[in-house]
Formats: structure tokens, C-alpha cells, sequence
């Protein structure tokens, strides 16, 4: 099992296709383990000839498990993607972070830049609280997710998943059977919440992100309640030269049915980038 030593703690990584090829890293969100981004997504970005890296965050899934009262930041999380990417002795890469991994994405291009080639920010914010709007019923529902068992994990999963998930775009049993494997993969211990805190504890980021040079995308769900479309418009916004693309009908998840669109718009992204 890849294990990756930090000063700071030990992270489960592992890798897809010839690391000989251009890196990309895919970084979780808020209490999301590696499974949330699926290896069938993973190795569609192997087809377009990538070396794809997922890990777990810090304080989820395989990666150590924090106290409470452990006090981390987002830069902190970013110091861990450089972690993971010496780990696999690559230099520089691409990388796309979801929601929370948006803002440790965000983070690590400011706090290393010279590691990113690229950056996609896909759900995600600024940390601006005014561009962070979140629907009373999503955050109930996000408030909720302490399961201490499989048929709790199951249970609270699908209340999420029914407010913030993109219609028409997942069905219940398979989901469900995700969220029961990922219980027993690792039960939570409490890191959503503490990862929580580490975005509060980092603030808003819209003044460093005004001096990013590296190419950046944004892609944003219209129909998204958890980090409302704002969100990733203020992203595109405040990064000089990024391109935003607004998925339609798209909530706060990554649904399989956008999976084509999203993948040809990260390579292409990719690609450009490089040709700069």
C-alpha cells in the first residue's frame, strides 16, 4: 500500500498510467476519500496520455487521522500535494481539485507555484464569504454527516447526495453500495469537520489569487446549492486570464454523464498551458 511520510502526517497515494507521461493530480474534496474520483475517470484521463495521481487528504480515508483540536490549514494540505508529487518524483504537473481540493489546488498554486503547470478549479471558491453562498437545506444536510455505521453512512449519503447531486445523474442503489464501501474502507473520525475548520482558518484568498500567473480553468455546476455558481465565477474572475466554463444543470458532484465534456476540457486546458 503507497504510503507517503510528511513531517506532518502519512498520506495514502496512488497512481495510473506511465510516469513518464504529463502528472495530473486530483485532489479530494471536504471528507472525500480517493474513491471520489473514480478509477473509470482516472483512467479516461490515462487514455488522453496523462500519469493521474489521487491521494487522500489528511484526516481522511487511509491518510492519518487527526485529534480534535488539531490545528491544520489549507497551505498546510497544499505542503502535502508537493508530498505526494516528490513521492512520485514528478516535478511539475497539472492538477484539479474538487470543492475543498479546489482550495488546496488554489493554495498550492500560490504557496508553490513552480510545481503547477496548470490548475482546473472544479466546485469551488475563493474562500470570499460574500461568493460562498450555501442553501439552508444543503448545509442542514452537510451538518448531519457524523455516521457511525454502514446504514448511517448509507442513510445520510443519500440526503446529501438527493440536495446536492446533479439530477437524473446517479441512481440510489449504486450509490448507496459507494457509500457503505467507503465506510468500510475507513469510517470517518471526524475530518470533515476539521477540515472544515482549516478553510475558515485560511480565509479569503481573492488577493493572492489576483497574482497567479499559472493557467487556469474553472468549471462550475449551474445547479449547484452546496457552493453556489458565484463561487466559481469570483475564481475566473480574480485570476488573470482564466477560463470559465458553467456546466448547465450540474450540481455539486461529478456526474458521469459530464464526464466526457469535463475530461476533454481539462486536457485541452492541459494542453494549451503547455504550449504557452
Amino acid at each position: 500500500m503507497p504510503m507517503v511520510s510528511t513531517p506532518g502526517c502519512t498520506l495514502y497515494a496512488e497512481s495510473f498510467g506511465m510516469s513518464e507521461d504529463p502528472a495530473l493530480l486530483l485532489i479530494s474534496g471536504l471528507g472525500s476519500q480517493v474513491t471520489s474520483w473514480p478509477i473509470e475517470f482516472c483512467e479516461a484521463f490515462v487514455d488522453r496520455g496523462f500519469f493521474v495521481i489521487r491521494f487522500d487528504n489528511r484526516d481522511v480515508g487511509l491518510s492519518t487521522s487527526f485529534k480534535d483540536g488539531s490545528q491544520y490549514t489549507l497551505s498546510d494540505m497544499a505542503d502535502d500535494c508537493v508530498a505526494v508529487l516528490g513521492f512520485f518524483e514528478v516535478d511539475q504537473a497539472h492538477v484539479m481539485g474538487s470543492s475543498l481540493g479546489g482550495m488546496i489546488a488554489q493554495t498550492l498554486t500560490i504557496d508553490h507555484p513552480e510545481v503547477v503547470l496548470s490548475l482546473t478549479s472544479y466546485i469551488s471558491s475563493t474562500g470570499n464569504p460574500e461568493y460562498h453562498r450555501v442553501t439552508d437545506e444543503a448545509r442542514d444536510a452537510l451538518l448531519l454527516w457524523d455516521p457511525t455505521s454502514r446504514e448511517e453512512a448509507v442513510e445520510f449519503g443519500l440526503v446529501g447526495k438527493s440536495i446536492w447531486g446533479t439530477e437524473d445523474a446517479w441512481s440510489t442503489e449504486e450509490y448507496s453500495a459507494f457509500l457503505a464501501d467507503n465506510f468500510d474502507r475507513s469510517p470517518p473520525r471526524g475530518g470533515s469537520a476539521r477540515q472544515y475548520l482549516a478553510i475558515d482558518r485560511s480565509g479569503n484568498r481573492d488577493e493572492l489569487l489576483a497574482n497567479v500567473s499559472t493557467p487556469t480553468l474553472v468549471i462550475h455546476g449551474g445547479a449547484d446549492p452546496l457552493i453556489d455558481p458565484m463561487g466559481g465565477r469570483r475564481t475566473a474572475e480574480v485570476i488573470p486570464n482564466a477560463s470559465y466554463v458553467e456546466i448547465e444543470g450540474m450540481g455539486h458532484d461529478l456526474p458521469i454523464t459530464e464526464w466526457p465534456q469535463i475530461v476533454s476540457l481539462v486536457t485541452s486546458h492541459a494542453a494549451q498551458a503547455v504550449s504557452r
